[in-house]
């Protein structure tokens, strides 16, 4: 006998990278370059140079043994160190290492957030439309509930009268994502201000804190000036989970912490359930040569250049076309409506029919919208255009 509930999560892939396993197979047999693949945030910009220096210089320098030895389960003292000055000096914030644990990119540390904070089979974690698909699986797996909070889908910021219908005794966390996947939305500091006196308002009136879980990988792919908001400076209860997968495209390198700020109620125990919940995980420790790569390169910052180039071209090409779209502020996401007449599913089968490869947002939370991800070369946007402009006529 094995466990039907992994079973399920292990034969039924998610709608992405179905798409992208989809998307190898047409490359052997019509070429690469007749496959326009814009299914998984897989980052198409270099590492920057100061990544490979980084790892040289360490490869140079330490011996083998302390190079790939384990560190402590948070992580090396001198990397969160180093996190820890970082944020202080970009956000005017007091932390020290003991507010980090390194982990292995964002999903461990999410998941361990969600095993810290699920008491009981009666506890929620909400999510607000559109997410990402895989916290609901994160979150059961946990043995708790996902509660979806309906999109907003003209501004996609949060609908807040339908997330206070929501609330209720067993909710113990909210999850947002900002920068949005998939909507690249970047929520407002009106939003957040928002947001944290509704949680602060709540947390007295069921008499336990409902915490905020800010899941921030994309946290430095914004455009155009816009701010993201620093969550921990509006929310006492945040607990950051965040990944250098797309800020230093390392997504296969698997790198990222849990923030735990000292202002977080109950702050120690809050803290050694995290680590609890990733022990419980399998973790041991995060990929110490990554560790001392971060350490060296915690200040860099994304090219956004291409990102932003690219974003600029099909956000303007799509609605000239007539597709309603969100505008991205941030990530590398397109977010539009299927057009009349289909369902994100039919247009998705559409499009993958002219091996242009785009994700149905049922997963996400929004059943009438698709998912296209930008972070490719803008060679094959211009060349996806047309076929673009061909679908919507």
């Amino acid at each position: 006998m094995v466990s039907t509930k992994m079973y399920e999560y292990g034969s039924k892939r998610s709608c992405i990278r179905d798409l992208f396993e989809f998307g190898k197979k047409q490359k052997a047999i019509v070429g690469k370059d007749n496959v326009f693949d814009f299914s998984l945030g897989n980052p198409s910009i270099p590492a920057p140079e100061s990544v490979k220096d980084a790892i040289l210089s360490i490869l140079n320098e330490e011996t083998p043994v302390a190079i790939h030895s384990y560190s402590s389960a948070q992580g090396h003292d001198s990397v969160r160190d180093a996190i820890a000055s970082s944020l202080n000096k970009n956000y005017g914030t007091n932390y020290t290492k003991n507010n980090l644990f390194m982990t292995c990119g964002a999903a461990p540390t999410l998941m361990a957030c969600f095993k810290a904070l699920i008491c009981d089979d009666e506890s929620e974690i909400m999510a607000i439309a559109p997410y990402f698909p895989e916290y609901k699986c994160f979150v059961e797996a946990s043995n708790g509930k996902l509660t979806v909070v309906p999109a907003d889908t003209k501004s996609f910021q949060i609908h807040f009268e339908e997330l206070e219908k929501l609330i209720n005794k067993n909710t113990q966390a909210i999850i947002i994502n900002s920068p949005n996947n998939p909507s690249g939305v970047v929520y407002t500091e009106e939003t957040i201000e928002k947001l944290s006196a509704i949680l602060t308002e709540k947390s007295k009136e069921l008499g336990h804190p409902i915490y905020l879980i800010s899941d921030e990988p994309y946290r430095e792919l914004a455009y155009n000036g816009v701010k993201v908001p620093f969550v921990p400076s509006y929310y006492k209860n945040t607990i950051v989970c965040y990944s250098y997968s797309k800020s230093l495209s390392l997504p296969g390198e698997r790198i990222g912490y849990a923030l735990v700020p000292s202002e977080v109620e109950d702050f120690e125990m809050v803290y050694a359930s995290i680590a609890g919940g990733a022990r419980a995980s399998g973790h041991v420790c995060a990929p110490t040569l990554f560790q001392r790569v971060i350490e060296k390169c915690v200040d860099v910052k994304p090219n956004l250049e291409t990102y932003e180039k690219n974003r600029n071209l099909l956000y303007d090409s799509f609605t000239k076309m007539g597709y309603n779209c969100a505008k991205p502020d941030g990530a590398f996401y397109l977010f539009f409506e299927a057009p009349k007449g289909y369902t994100a599913l039919e247009f998705s089968e559409k499009a993958k029919k002219q091996n242009v490869l785009i994700v149905p947002g049922d997963d996400f939370g929004c059943p009438n919208h698709l998912r296209l991800s930008y972070c490719v070369t803008t060679e094959q946007i211009e060349k996806a255009l047309p076929i673009f402009e061909n679908l919507i006529k």
